[in-house]
């Protein structure tokens, strides 16, 4: 009996041990808005594979995708207060880091290459900087955006179609003002809450790329996609910069060369997304109206130049000038 006992001790013992050396180091709680089926959702699945591939299990990255811990804003705030660790966020970031503005200003960049350029440079760096600083999450990979178009049930092709236009804009000041100067009604509003307001009528229109327009099934709500391309921008990976150097040298290499990869994965996949989607978009019943563009521009220009600080304008010159 005695010898029972003592081997089924010894037994339980094993078992505990070998279920503690399944069990992580390390969890990255990793929370972003968009559905499973998009391509930031894809790519948070790669970076997920390597990582917990390449550390042997001692990182358990754990995806929450449809704003399952929360809007943009509160995952953020989770991160800095250390009960979330990763998520994928852009001009939001403004709200703490002003440099952060320029990565979504109205018609800031020609194409996508100059915006690569300002990415992968110094006025990026700068911006990155300003980030880790100020907010405590520090970007380790960054993703293109396709343009930013704005959906309505009406067709909107010239700036004085947008008087009375209540539209639901990010919480980004620069955002509200410029839309406010072309003579809309913006309304911040969290995104989770966009498609509810646009089908009981509390707003009348959205703007977003052709992705988050699919993917958040705007087409069911809004008639017309009117391609106004109004902005060109990216949007950050970001991890918690306690989180990251809470792990030892070799886990956090790992973490930045999964980061690293998952870019790369992610921009294969917008280039393929982008052909695909405006079919889509019509295939759906929304119509595509051309817009003049430099109307829009010219407008937008005055009114984004009157909503720059100071260090904002000069990195907007920069821009310009590259």
């Amino acid at each position: 009996m005695f010898k029972r006992l003592v081997t089924t001790a010894v037994l339980g013992a094993a078992l505990l041990g070998s279920q503690a050396g399944l069990a992580a180091d390390y969890t990255l709680k990793f929370g972003h808005l968009a559905n499973e089926e998009h391509i930031w959702n894809k790519a948070a699945e790669r970076f997920q594979q390597i990582v917990e591939k390449e550390s042997d299990g001692r990182i358990d990255v754990q995806i929450f995708p449809n704003e399952q811990l929360g809007s943009e804003m509160n995952v953020i705030n989770s991160i800095q207060l250390g009960t979330a660790d990763m998520t994928i966020t852009g001009e939001s970031l403004q709200n703490w880091a002003p440099k952060a503005a320029m990565m979504a200003v109205p018609y800031a960049f020609r194409d996508s290459e100059h915006m690569r350029k300002a990415v992968e440079g110094e006025i990026g760096d700068e911006i990155e900087a300003q980030i880790e600083a100020q907010t405590g999450l520090v970007p380790i990979a960054w993703f293109e955006r396709g343009p930013r178009e704005l959906t309505s049930n009406r067709p909107i092709k010239k700036p004085s179609d947008l008087n009375g236009l209540r539209l639901r804009v990010p919480n980004v000041p620069l955002f509200v003002d410029t839309w406010q100067a072309l003579g809309a009604k913006p309304t911040p509003m969290a995104f989770s809450e966009v498609f509810t307001a646009l089908q009981q009528g509390t707003i009348d229109a959205q703007e977003n790329p052709l992705s988050l327009i699919e993917s958040a099934s705007f087409d069911e709500v809004q008639d017309y996609v009117n391609m106004t391309d109004h902005v060109r921008s990216w949007i950050y990976v970001v991890i918690g910069k306690d989180k990251l150097e809470s792990m030892p040298e070799d886990l956090q290499k790992i973490v930045l060369d999964a980061a690293d990869k998952m870019q790369s994965y992610e921009e294969k996949l917008f280039a393929e997304d982008q052909k695909r989607l405006r079919k889509a978009l019509k295939d759906a019943g929304m119509n595509f109206v051309e817009v003049d563009q430099e109307a829009f521009a010219k407008k937008a220009t005055a009114a984004v130049k009157a909503s720059l600080t100071d260090e904002q304008q000069k990195l907007y010159e920069a821009i310009q000038n590259l």
